[in-house]
């Protein structure tokens, strides 16, 4: 009776502002429509039929951005007393997020266009709702089509237009209005290398001949080996792996016993908005990426606390429930890519992990030089560490790091998205005329690690390959393993977790402590870009250098 009572409500106060609402109707903050619709490159194949369901997800704006922007440099400011006060997620809301005022009244406009609620909260600032195209379309004021893609052969979906609500205040985003780009991960197999170079498989080069798998190929343990060396396990931690379908964990298990191995940390396969949380090869479903992200989280970290999958059909679901989940995650790993219509689509969502002391690492990409048509996204975020590859070799089966260079696919280069370059690239001896970088565009990747065809894995409940598969989608879930270790010493010391670290490691880079901290990549190249001494735009710092960098990272209490 309430819910009926406020939406009268709410509609007899759009009847009394009749035309003048509709004139001036509230725009999103962000970009929707794709630029193939507008300069009509996508040719429209019709409209969508009104009764299709669609499921989309609303983020409301940040409150104060202003004061978000201050608080974060002050938090990363040793000199600060707010330095590294993490706020937790109600804290965050309190402070920066939507009111609960604007929240209803979002949920009640939604609602009142024919749209039902199925997820999303204050604290995760979206609303998530479910319902056929004529709603979507009443409520933002779109014409929802079919397009003919303009550079794959298939159709799409999308507005016509950019969306516009009602709303006596403007919302961030719409999540879900289009599947113009289709998120794929940052993982490559040797043979379809090998095809697209015109080259027989056995002259892909692989390093992985003193690896602790079958073949000599390298498992997550042999990673810790090389990259760390040490006792800590990433206990009491929580880690997070974004992926866009669900797994069969029968296939980490094949993995673990096939390599005589014990994983003893919990796995949780939780669905963000809905999706399915299982994948099974017999049903169209392949699980490569998202088991190769926990065998190389858990072979870093294997004593975490928890481990958590968050599958979702949108980014901003999935991004969402990172910064409210219980346990938060306080490092998160990230091996997919995509481009949305917006590049700022997530930063109040990456300013938030900021803001919560939490570390997104994303692949930077597996296509050598970024560029709008190879594209970097998310890699390229100013509040995102990206990760680039390397081709490593270690000195024995589970042995410590011998020599590394740059692998030949890494993703690097300058923000296609021309995304501004950060305070922390901006030092003096980052970008400099040897590295190529820009001093306008944020430059990537930021560290790196072991990407080539080297590694064993297993999935889609079929054989396990050895030397099979390579790419930076290994590279980036090790680095977020490697973080749990640094924070588990953290809280052992009594101190709180380190949170976003680029600010952290570019001011210490350009110091003697670079040396200890981190193993130059040097040579090697990839695409534009070759690695050279210092800062470059292939394989960023470089990789862990052992316990040096988690000794010194741990120092900066």
């Amino acid at each position: 009776m309430f819910r009926k009572q406020s939406l009268n409500m709410l509609m007899v106060a759009l009847m009394l502002v009749g035309a003048t609402v509709v004139a001036q109707s509230e725009t999103f903050m962000t970009r929707h429509t794709r630029d193939a619709v507008v300069s009509r490159q996508a040719t429209m194949a019709g409209h969508m039929p009104s009764a299709q369901v669609m499921q989309v997800d609303v983020v409301l704006p940040l409150s104060d951005q202003a004061g978000l922007d201050a608080f974060l440099k002050l938090l990363y400011d040793p000199n600060s007393p707010s330095y590294r006060q993490f706020l937790t997620p109600k804290e965050f809301t309190a402070l920066y997020g939507p009111s609960q005022q604007d929240y209803d009244a979002t949920v009640r406009y939604l609602e009142l266009h024919g749209l039902t609620v199925v997820g999303g909260s204050r604290d995760g600032m979206d609303i998530q709702v479910r319902g056929p195209v004529s709603a979507i379309e009443s409520a933002f004021h779109v014409t929802m089509n079919n397009y003919q893609h303009p550079t794959e052969n298939r159709m799409f979906y999308g507005p016509d237009r950019e969306p516009t609500t009602d709303l006596p205040f403007a919302l961030w985003h719409v999540s879900g209005m289009d599947n113009y780009s289709i998120p794929h991960s940052r993982l490559v197999s040797k043979a379809d290398y090998a095809m697209a170079h015109g080259i027989p498989v056995e002259q892909v080069v692989t390093h992985a001949t003193t690896g602790s798998g079958p073949s000599a190929s390298f498992l997550g343990s042999d990673m810790r080996a090389a990259y760390y060396g040490g006792t800590l396990t990433g206990a009491g931690q929580s880690l997070g792996l974004l992926e866009y379908y669900g797994t069969d964990l029968s296939d980490l298990s094949t993995y673990y016993a096939n390599v005589h191995q014990t994983n003893t940390v919990p796995v949780t396969i939780l669905s963000t908005d809905g999706t399915s949380t299982s994948c099974v090869y017999s049903s169209g479903c392949d699980d490569t990426e998202q088991t190769l992200d926990m065998t190389q989280a858990l072979g870093m970290a294997p004593g975490l606390a928890s481990l958590v999958m968050y599958v979702g059909s949108t980014d901003t679901a999935m991004i969402s429930a990172m910064t409210t989940h219980s346990p938060l995650p306080q490092t998160i790993g990230c091996s997919w890519g995509w481009t949305p219509a917006d590049p700022s689509t997530l930063d109040p969502y990456f300013q938030k992990m900021s803001a919560q002391g939490q570390n997104f690492f994303a692949a930077s990409g597996d296509s050598k030089t970024w560029s709008r048509r190879v594209e970097a996204w998310p890699a390229d975020d100013d509040y995102v560490v990206a990760v680039g590859g390397t081709d490593l070799v270690t000195a024995s089966a589970g042995g410590a790091w011998k020599s590394e260079t740059a692998w030949v696919d890494s993703g690097g280069g300058i923000s296609p998205d021309k995304i501004a370059i950060p305070s922390w690239q901006k030092l003096a001896g980052v970008i400099n005329s040897t590295n190529k970088g820009s001093t306008t565009y944020r430059n990537g990747p930021d560290v790196s690690a072991n990407a080539n065809f080297s590694f064993y894995v297993c999935a889609d409940q079929t054989t396990c390959t050895a030397n099979s598969y390579g790419g930076t989608s290994f590279a980036a879930p090790m680095w977020a393993g490697y973080m749990a270790l640094v924070n588990q010493q953290l809280v052992a010391d009594g101190y709180k977790p380190l949170g976003f670290i680029n600010p952290y490691i570019y001011a210490e880079n350009i110091t003697s402590q670079y040396a200890t901290d981190f193993h130059d990549v040097t040579s090697g190249c990839a695409g534009t870009y070759c690695a050279v001494k210092g800062y470059d735009l292939v394989t960023g710092w470089g990789s862990p250098n052992g316990a040096g960098l988690l000794n010194e990272l741990v120092t900066l209490k």
